[in-house]
C-alpha cells in the first residue's frame, strides 16, 4: 500500500491528490491478498514478476510515464491485454492457442497472481506478460493503439446503485481503452450479472468510438470461440446465473 504524500499535484487544471510514488489518487475497492502466501510461494511471486513484468508501469521507476516500446519488448507480436484474470485459467488457454499474440495480464490479487505463475511454469508458455500494478497504471504507460484485443472477464459488479462509479467500464477507464486499442480491436467481457449488462450497454452506447455488443441480446448468452471457461463461470452456473458475453469493438 502507497502512502499519500503531503503535496498534492496538478492534473488536467485541478488539484488531485498523490500517493508516495508520485501516482494520482486512484481509489482501488478491491482485496490485494487472501490467504497468507507461502514463504516457496511469496518468493516465486518475487522472483517471477521481475521475469514477466513489463518495465515502467510503476510510477515509482518510471514517473514520466514513458511509453512502453512493444516492437522492442515483444518484436513481431500483436498485444492482448486481460484486466483481472482470476487464476488465469482463460489467459493460459488463449495464450497457448495464439503463440503470435503476447498477452498481457494485470492483476492486483496477489493470490490469484502466484496462482498463475505456478500454473505457467508447469505450462511452459513464452507469451504472457503478468503485473500486479493496477490495470489503470499498466495503460498510463502502452502507446496509443498498441492494443488488439481486452478481456474482461467477471469484473466485480458493484450491484448496489450508489457503488456504480467502482465498475471499471465507466467514463475513465473506457478513454483510457480508446487509447491503447487499435481501430477493428475488441474489447470482449463476460459476466452474470444482469446489472452489469445493462450497465455496460448503456455506458458503451453513449461512447462513439465503440460499437456493439456484436449480435443482438438473444445472441450474449453463447460465449466466444474457443472459450475454455473459468472458475468464476463455473461457480455462476452452480448458483443458477447466467453468463453474458459481449463484444465491442474499437472504431
Amino acid at each position: 500500500m502507497f502512502a499519500m504524500m503531503t503535496a498534492d499535484n496538478e492534473m488536467n487544471g485541478r488539484v488531485v491528490r498523490a500517493r508516495a510514488d508520485g501516482a494520482p489518487w486512484r481509489n482501488f475497492y478491491g482485496r490485494r491478498q487472501g490467504r497468507k502466501l507461502r514463504s516457496g510461494q511469496a518468493s516465486r511471486l518475487e522472483a517471477r514478476l521481475r521475469e514477466l513484468e513489463p518495465p515502467g508501469i510503476g510510477w515509482d521507476v518510471n514517473p514520466e510515464r514513458r511509453a512502453l516500446d512493444p516492437s522492442r519488448l515483444w518484436p513481431g507480436k500483436e498485444i492482448w491485454l486481460e484486466i483481472g484474470f482470476g487464476g488465469g485459467e482463460h489467459m493460459l488457454a488463449t495464450a497457448s492457442r495464439n503463440p503470435h499474440v503476447q498477452i498481457i495480464g494485470a492483476d492486483r490479487f496477489m493470490n490469484g497472481v502466484a496462482k498463475l505463475l505456478a500454473a505457467l511454469d508447469q505450462a511452459g508458455l513464452g507469451n504472457i506478460s503478468v503485473t500486479g500494478h493496477d490495470a489503470r497504471d499498466l495503460m498510463d504507460v502502452l502507446p496509443e493503439g498498441s492494443i488488439g484485443r481486452v478481456y474482461l472477464l467477471y469484473p466485480d459488479p458493484w450491484p448496489k446503485p450508489r457503488h456504480q462509479k467502482r465498475r471499471f467500464i465507466n467514463r475513465p477507464q473506457l478513454e483510457q481503452l480508446a487509447r491503447i486499442m487499435r481501430p477493428g480491436a475488441e474489447l470482449r467481457i463476460a459476466t452474470d450479472m444482469p446489472v452489469y449488462v445493462r450497465h455496460v450497454v448503456d455506458v458503451m452506447a453513449a461512447d462513439p468510438r465503440f460499437a456493439g455488443p456484436a449480435g443482438a441480446a438473444g445472441d450474449w448468452h453463447e460465449p466466444w470461440d474457443h472459450w475454455p471457461g473459468t472458475r468464476y463461470e463455473a461457480k455462476a452456473l452452480r448458483e443458477g446465473r447466467t453468463p453474458h458475453y459481449l463484444i465491442f469493438q474499437r472504431l
